[in-house]
């Protein structure tokens, strides 16, 4: 029985289970003067979820020990021989085991018989079903293939069983429950509020676990680096070393690489703020009702484009555009067509980054505007201001520390952006103050270094975590500086 119908079978016991309570308790509630601890509805959700919730438990665990059973079945079944010496062999045979068995479930009960005979027997059926093996696999990896499935299908028939028992089990105990002083709603609660720790652990969970991970493999990279070289160093260039070698060859300096990642933020921020804060001014204050509904949604569509999008925008339009310009303009003042504007450059990254973040400034700017109490504007109409001059003196220097918060989480948006870099400002590090010429950012350094089949045993491939744990670092004291100052904001006006 398969995992969905396990599923399907289990919330059908979970209904039948919430209906048989909530009709039953109200037949007590019908016929009987005692009040009720608990409304119908509360003793029904009560039984669904002693019908559901344990087996669905049990069909979890169940599972995930079912696979851990299937491998170690599987690395049991393989021979003592020098082709599996290896741990790397073994991972990789059990690979390709894990492959013929998922295509000896297309077979019929004929072409499993047959494939019994072994791997030339079973290679050209299992490939008339569209499953290639590999050239390497042998007759032993057949029978681990059979016997895996042999395995999977006991577990799975077993696993259908204890499920559905333990969903019947949980209908049949709520049966016993169903009286009318029974705190159904104190248990409902109760669970409810379980899980509403847990969804709210597993992002703390998760970021923790983040941290440690790159804390731990940035430990192994410092151990090849000095810490000074790499967050002093002014020359990249980590030269890849063989695969399994373990040498600290080439310069892992961050300089150049948070250099570059500034100044692209820096200038996609010169770029985005003014646009996006005057966008918000005239939507918060001078757009009408008709207007403001259709350039905002119009002007949040920017939000919602995918960042390869704005790449591609970047190397074929703007960069190009730019290139052009600066040989029309050079042409005109020394004759020259040489441009002195690259296509891939900082600015072009700069300003096709900065075109992205219009949205991020304008939507929290303008909400935050619009927060202002609407008293502050009236007083300032009454005392004979014009409506600049209250933009200007009254509700600006009111919204002042929420729209900075508001800037610098755009700045963090702006640090950790990747694609439109690699398009546009090309991966070049280097030190330079020209905005003209290609540089290169935190986040490329971190994909290059971690692009294709790599051992992370090496500096060449550790330093990426080490350039995470920096960002990381960065991006992290600017969310904390923007909530702080959203927060003071908040306390202020609200």
């Amino acid at each position: 029985m398969s995992v969905p119908s396990v599923l399907a079978t289990v919330c059908l016991i979970g209904m039948a289970a919430y209906f048989y309570a909530r009709s039953r308790i109200r037949g007590i509630e019908a016929g009987s003067s005692v009040t009720l601890h608990s409304r119908p509805g509360y003793h029904g959700v009560h039984a669904f979820m002693a019908a559901v919730m344990p087996a669905l438990g049990l069909l979890v665990v169940w599972t995930v020990a079912s696979s851990i059973l299937v491998d170690r079945a599987i690395r049991t079944d393989l021979p003592d021989s020098p082709a599996y010496a290896s741990p790397e062999r073994r991972d990789l045979a059990i690979g390709m085991i894990g492959s013929i068995a998922r295509g000896l479930t297309l077979l019929d009960d004929e072409g499993r018989a047959a494939a019994r005979a072994g791997i030339e027997a079973a290679r050209p059926l299992l490939a008339a079903r569209g499953v290639a093996v590999a050239a390497e696999a042998d007759d032993a990896m057949v029978a681990a293939a059979f016997h895996a499935n042999a395995i999977g299908e006991a577990s799975a028939l077993w696993r259908a069983v204890a499920t559905l028992l333990v969903s019947v089990a949980g209908f049949a105990w709520t049966a016993t429950q169903l009286r009318p002083r029974v705190r159904a709603r104190n248990r409902v609660e109760g669970v409810v509020l379980a899980m509403l720790i847990v969804a709210s652990s597993i992002a703390i969970l998760t970021t923790a676990g983040i941290v440690l991970s790159m804390i731990s493999e940035t430990g192994r990279f410092f151990a090849s680096v000095a810490p000074h070289e790499f967050f002093f160093g002014t020359v990249w260039d980590p030269r890849f070393a063989a695969a399994g070698a373990t040498d600290s060859a080439g310069q892992f300096g961050l300089i150049p690489l948070l250099a570059g990642t500034l100044y692209i933020a820096f200038v996609a921020m010169l770029f985005a703020v003014p646009v996006g804060l005057f966008a918000a001014i005239y939507m918060a204050e001078y757009a009408g009702p008709r207007l403001r509904s259709v350039a905002k949604p119009l002007l949040e569509v920017l939000a919602g484009i995918p960042t390869i999008v704005y790449g591609f925008f970047a190397i074929v339009t703007v960069g190009p555009f730019l290139r052009d310009l600066s040989a029309r303009i050079a042409g005109i003042a020394t004759g020259e067509a040489t441009g002195f504007i690259q296509a891939q450059s900082v600015l072009t990254a700069g300003v096709v980054m900065g075109i992205m973040l219009i949205p991020f400034v304008s939507s929290l700017s303008d909400d935050i505007i619009t927060a202002v109490p609407r008293a502050m504007r009236e007083g300032s109409l009454g005392l004979g201001a014009t409506r600049s001059e209250t933009v200007k003196r009254v509700i600006l220097p009111a919204a002042l520390p929420g729209i900075v918060g508001a800037l610098l989480l755009t700045a963090s948006r702006a640090i950790g952006e990747t694609m439109i870099v690699v398009l546009a400002a090309g991966v070049v590090a280097r030190l330079s103050l020209n905005p003209f010429e290609p540089m290169t950012t935190v986040t490329v350094k971190i994909v290059s270094q971690l692009t294709g089949d790599l051992e992370f045993d090496s500096p060449q491939t550790l330093v990426a975590f080490a350039l995470g744990i920096t960002l990381f670092a960065i991006t992290l004291g600017l969310n904390v500086c923007a909530l702080y100052v959203v927060r003071k904001y908040r306390e202020q006006y609200e």
